[in-house]
């Protein structure tokens, strides 16, 4: 069996210890933004739900997904930093730039919006996003027909939902693109396949780049072991499991707080991590440990779907959509994983120039001692997370 050039063994760890480092550092993760839209009258009201600060400070929502990437992101802090109430008082000066887009336009009209209420949650943590809600309201023609909404190019996508109709629309809007026409009357509702895919991308998004605990997760599952039937078995177990627990909580059968179930989802990637690094395979308990932590992140799953909210009528397309999302997400993890150790698996039988048949030789011995470092580095930074969100 060829042995790994050591120059070529440092720079693979290395990168591997910067990429869960960066994962590790990710404090200050956009959520996502929610618009509920509804006319009654001659009045337009958008309650536009988001992060407020990173509006202000000027953060590309559609290009980064932490305001720590973005070149805004001293701004952003400055900003987080300050009171609810400054910043409530600063709403205002987001108006003009998105009335200039139009974000609404009635029956082809832009529609000049103003800022009726503010309403910002506090969070002592810095490090954490508040959630922001900020009531628009707009002056409409009594026999209006249809709305169009457009976010702006740097919003980063929006969920729009109707509210107070029959039949209303709900849709996940790119930036800077129209909606179709929403009809004021309502009977806009999406179809079951338009749900479906829909949602399959905002469950993909949950877990990449959003995810990270549950790329940890998953991750620790991969590097117990080489073997296909010991993957199988994990990550069948795990995705029964959170299916079934993402279905009952989106349903209301079951309502944990976040402050109770994200400590837990950290306490289960200690586990797997360090498992990882004492097991010398799959043990006869770990699918069912896998399992018991499956139905701990299907909890998680739940509360990012409750911000986004699912559209009446089309509650199961739209649930199973955003399952898939997350088997895909998930699968996106292992198999780019593999893919680079692979890579580097050939990058150092190339420079060896062994016999072909070395190639799986050289993966096994790889991923075996980056099973070592990379479940120690996600044990580390995982009893960090249950500490910060225990005790901090």
């Amino acid at each position: 069996m060829t042995s790994i050039p050591f120059r070529l063994w440092a720079k693979l760890r290395l990168a591997l210890v910067l990429s869960i480092a960066a994962a590790a550092a990710q404090a200050h993760e956009i959520v996502p933004t929610v618009a509920d839209l509804s006319v009654e009258g001659e009045t337009l009201t958008l309650e536009v739900r988001g992060n407020i600060e990173a509006y202000l400070a000027g953060v590309d929502l559609s290009q980064y997904s932490d305001t720590n990437d973005a070149p805004q992101a001293e701004a952003y802090d400055a900003l987080r930093a300050q009171t609810e109430a400054e910043i409530a008082a600063q709403a205002d000066a987001l108006l003009p730039a998105w009335n200039a887009v139009p974000v609404v336009a009635v029956d082809g009209a832009a529609v000049a919006l103003s800022v009726a209420g503010v309403e910002i949650t506090p969070e002592a943590d810095i490090e954490l996003p508040r959630d922001g809600r900020l009531t628009l309201t707009g002056a409409v023609p009594a026999d209006a027909r249809e709305v169009t909404v457009t976010w702006p190019a740097t919003g980063g996508a929006l969920v729009l939902r109707q509210q107070g109709v029959e039949a209303p629309f709900t849709g996940l809007l790119d930036p800077g693109t129209p909606s179709e026409p929403i009809a004021v009357a309502g009977g806009g509702a999406v179809s079951g396949w338009q749900a479906f895919v829909a949602y399959i991308l905002v469950g993909f998004d949950h877990i990449v780049p959003k995810g990270l605990d549950h790329i940890l997760f998953v991750l620790g599952l991969f590097f117990l072991s080489t073997q296909v039937g010991p993957l199988l078995w994990q990550v069948t177990a795990f995705t029964v499991a959170h299916s079934v627990t993402l279905a009952i909580a989106t349903l209301g059968l079951v309502n944990i707080p976040g402050s109770i179930v994200e400590p837990l989802i950290a306490t289960s990637i200690v586990y797997v991590a360090v498992e990882n690094i004492f097991a010398r395979g799959l043990t006869r308990w770990r699918p069912v440990i896998v399992f018991a932590f499956g139905l701990l992140h299907g909890l998680g799953f739940a509360s990012v779907l409750g911000d986004f909210g699912l559209p009446d009528g089309q509650f199961v397309p739209a649930l199973i959509g955003f399952n898939v999302g997350v088997e895909v997400g998930q699968l996106a993890v292992i198999a780019t994983a593999a893919l680079l150790l692979w890579l580097g698996a050939r990058a150092a039988a190339m420079a060896d120039l062994p016999p072909k048949e070395d190639m799986v030789a050289d993966y096994t011995v790889m991923h075996r001692a980056f099973a070592m470092t990379g479940s120690l580095l996600i044990a580390i930074i995982a009893v960090w997370w249950v500490i910060e969100r225990t005790l901090l």
